[in-house]
């Protein structure tokens, strides 16, 4: 059985460490970020770090990887102030993973890897046609995290776009139905398949399923 401390960690070949360490916290949902520059070129990345920051106000963020190279995305947000979220289905998820690529400032990742800009009402950055849930977001703030200089991205949500039957009387969503995907470190995609859901846990009481 492996066992790793901290010093075998560092000790391990570069790619096998970044594979293991991306891949042991468990699968994350696979978003597409939209963003545009002020020169008007579209840009499109996909990202396996966007998490849930809070409800009231709605808010939502995502890790920056650190800047010692052009990243697209953040300047983006930085010019704008504004960026979408795209979920990433099961159809798309190829055109999706390629969007990883180091593609030119000039070039738009939508029209290199085959998938829709589209605009919704006066929202000023696209998000993605194909997408099945879409989210339109502003910047908020960043905060570095100082331990390995990423950064962390957060936005208010300004519109949320999702088909009707996703959606029930009391907010939530049918995942399953709307064949999001998950991600397992940077490259192997899964299918979300639903096992259970369950009312608020209360001590001394069984846990009771919701259908």
């Amino acid at each position: 059985m492996p066992k790793f401390n901290f010093d075998d960690i560092q000790k391990l070949e570069k790619y096998y460490r970044i594979s293991l360490i991306n891949k042991i916290s468990g699968l994350k949902s696979a978003n597409l970020i939209g963003t545009k520059s002020t020169n008007g070129i579209s840009n499109l990345a996909i990202f396996n770090s966007v998490i849930h920051l809070g409800a009231n106000p709605p808010l939502l963020g995502f890790i920056m990887r650190p800047l010692a190279v052009d990243r697209h995305t953040y300047s983006n947000i930085k010019e704008n102030g504004y960026f979408t979220i795209n979920q990433v289905s099961s159809k798309i998820h190829q055109q999706a993973h390629q969007t990883s690529a180091k593609f030119p400032n000039d070039v738009s990742e939508f029209e290199a890897c085959g998938l829709t800009e589209t605009y919704i009402d006066d929202f000023p950055v696209p998000f993605v046609k194909e997408s099945r849930i879409q989210i339109g977001l502003s910047f908020q703030e960043e905060n570095l995290i100082k331990a390995n200089n990423t950064i962390l991205m957060v936005g208010k949500i300004e519109k949320i776009i999702l088909p009707d039957e996703a959606i029930d009387t009391k907010g939530d969503i049918d995942l399953e139905a709307l064949d999001a995907m998950s991600v397992g470190g940077l490259d192997t995609y899964y299918i979300c398949k639903r096992i259970g859901r369950y009312g608020y846990a209360r001590v001394g009481e069984e846990v009771k399923k919701v259908e």
